[in-house]
């Protein structure tokens, strides 16, 4: 393996022991900038250079503040993830026992908040602070499948050495990313750990499958709850004169009359009964339904006069973007490609076409029907902000960007060249 990477399906075929050995020199070369028998996989380096840049300790393992039992609860009734525990212990619980492993499931800020499998695994997770509660943000407790697969958005294998922190090279995880079908929303991350000698790289993909199933139930149970909003609107609806959206909760919608179709009405913060202002519709007055609301339209022109845009991007994983204008503010949240496009065209305001995004953001100008796609699914949220031809913040606009105070932390998930360079301190246009 001399100069060339570390690959896991070779590791596999080792003793665990001499994997170990494998990669704690891989590691002790990356940290004392030497080079080693292997390189490190570039998820696994960049992980490192985050831990090195942001001071996490390579032999000294951190603790953070529990959440008590009463916050862990709560997290736990609010989150999504909890209609699919059924799904992930059906697809990974009957194998964790033999194979001794634990399955955790954390929300999306690196919190544990499920927990189950093998009782001697569990007892070792406890000393190692690994338990319901805990905090397991890569910034905290260094490389892992947690926090690592939070950051990456994709599914990680983290095996022995791999872990930053050297009280962690005993374990190996492989976790897989959960978002909501909706919107593409991070949910959260099911993770399989387990004692060194259990690693094999196929784990992952089995992960990986377990948590698609999880989204595809969720998606299930989203259509069902819109078709039982339908039949509860659609007699109102058939009453209205005017226009008209049923929505439920987070503003998805089950039914319309008297305009276009509308797959989603962003709503703002406090949103209630009464009248209110949408960006989309315009002024509404809102009406309670059984698992949503129905929204009226009033007469009259939708759009209103925005003057100010708020893009922060300063907490990982919490990105948004806040309107300012004659009909009062309101406050997106931002999808992680979202965040990306938002933060360029902010760094260019003389604006991008389709090519020249696709450029930006992938290195590859011919990538417009990708660019083209997500453009059309921002426009509809922030109505009014941005324009087209090129894709640019509309004139009038003016627009601010709340960077984090470490360079490095800016969009941390994203390989775009610009925001690479941004990172850097370079100036994007060059």
């Amino acid at each position: 393996m001399n100069g060339s990477r570390v690959d896991l399906a070779r590791l596999s075929a080792m003793d665990a022991r001499q994997a170990a050995r494998l990669l704690k020199g891989v590691r002790a070369a990356h940290l004392a900038g030497e080079r080693g028998p292997a390189a490190p996989r570039p998820e696994i380096a960049e992980s490192w250079r985050r831990m090195l840049a942001g001071g996490v300790h390579p032999d000294r393992d951190a603790r953070s503040r529990m959440l008590s039992v009463a916050e862990t609860e709560r997290r736990r009734q609010e989150s999504p993830l909890r209609q699919v525990l059924p799904v992930l212990r059906e697809g990974l619980l009957p194998a964790l026992d033999e194979n001794r492993h634990i399955m955790v499931v954390a929300d999306a800020e690196g919190r544990l908040l499920w927990r189950e499998g093998h009782s001697s695994v569990l007892r070792r997770a406890d000393r190692l602070g690994f338990e319901v509660g805990a905090d397991w943000d890569e910034r905290v407790v260094g490389t892992n499948g947690v926090g690592t697969t939070l950051v990456n958005r994709r599914p990680v294998q983290v095996f022995s050495a791999e872990h930053f922190v050297s009280s962690h090279h005993d374990w190996t995880c492989a976790a897989a990313p959960l978002h909501d079908p909706r919107d593409g929303r991070l949910l959260g991350v099911v993770n399989v750990s387990g004692p060194l000698a259990t690693m094999h790289p196929a784990t992952l993909s089995w992960v990986t499958a377990v948590a698609r199933l999880a989204e595809s139930e969720l998606r299930v149970r989203h259509l069902t709850s819109l078709a039982g909003l339908r039949a509860v609107a659609a007699p109102l609806l058939a009453r209205v004169q005017g226009r008209a959206v049923a929505v439920d909760a987070q503003g998805w919608t089950a039914a319309v009359t008297g305009l276009a179709p509308l797959e989603r009405v962003p709503l703002p913060k406090g949103f209630g009964a009464g009248p209110v202002w949408l960006p989309e519709l315009g002024r509404c007055r809102v009406e309670p339904l059984p698992g949503g609301w129905l929204i009226r339209v009033a007469p009259g022109p939708a759009g209103a006069p925005v003057s100010r845009v708020v893009l922060d991007l300063r907490h990982a994983r919490r990105w948004s973007a806040t309107v300012y204008g004659e009909a009062g503010d309101w406050t997106q949240e931002l999808s992680p490609r979202h965040a990306e496009l938002l933060f360029l065209l902010a760094e260019r305001p003389d604006g991008l076409t389709a090519a020249g995004l696709a450029q930006e953001l992938f290195g590859d100008a011919t990538r417009t029907v990708t660019v083209r796609a997500e453009m059309s699914r921002v426009r509809r949220h922030l109505a009014g902000v941005l324009t087209h031809r090129p894709y640019r913040f509309a004139d009038g606009v003016g627009v601010s960007v709340r960077r984090p105070t470490d360079p490095f932390d800016l969009l941390p998930h994203s390989h775009a060249p610009s925001v690479v360079r941004a990172r850097l301190g370079r100036d994007l246009r060059t």
